[in-house]
């Protein structure tokens, strides 16, 4: 039996990501054709993050961009993975793109993540995004309940406390 050596060993695909399954390219055309400001939301186990993007045609531009440990810098000591996290990192997130300016409507980017789910972490960060003052179309039905922002449902006794003392330091930035 002989041998043959592989000749496209070495070929890139031109819709690698695709292959991979990182990219939808059909629902991202989607968004860069609305020529508004996409909020990339990103979440893990334990952290959140959110980058306001513009398309240019050398490539995407970050205006700004929050992660749920910056809560840690305001004085945020509990876990970083739950829905009172989102919701204040969408808070920071949209008050850091307030402070650049922007009076324009952005788009949210969930990418290829499963919203299926009304009241989740992703739902509590677009809410943040829309409570600190920027323009999103999104209906108030996906949101989670204040109890669940606030920090009700978590075991820690002095949450509460710490979410809205947070709270009120991102508020008052300028």
């Amino acid at each position: 039996m002989k041998m043959t050596r592989n000749s496209n060993k070495n070929r890139v695909f031109r819709f690698n990501r695709r292959i991979r399954g990182l990219t939808d390219y059909s629902l991202r055309l989607k968004l860069l054709k609305s020529n508004m400001t996409r909020a990339v939301i990103r979440r893990s186990n334990k952290n959140m993050l959110i980058q306001f993007v513009d398309y240019t045609e050398n490539g995407d531009k970050i205006i700004v961009s929050a992660k749920s440990t910056d809560l840690k810098k305001l004085g945020f000591n509990i876990n970083t993975g739950n829905i009172s996290a989102a919701y204040l990192t969408g808070l920071l997130a949209g008050k850091r793109l307030l402070t650049k300016k922007f009076n324009g409507e952005c788009i949210i980017d969930l990418g290829l993540q499963n919203a299926s789910f009304y009241g989740s972490r992703l739902y509590a960060t677009v809410m943040g995004i829309k409570d600190s003052g920027v323009k999103v179309r999104v209906s108030d039905v996906v949101f989670p309940s204040e109890d669940r922002i606030n920090g009700s449902h978590l075991t820690s006794k002095d949450a509460q406390k710490v979410i809205e003392k947070t709270k009120k330091a991102i508020e008052a930035m300028k």
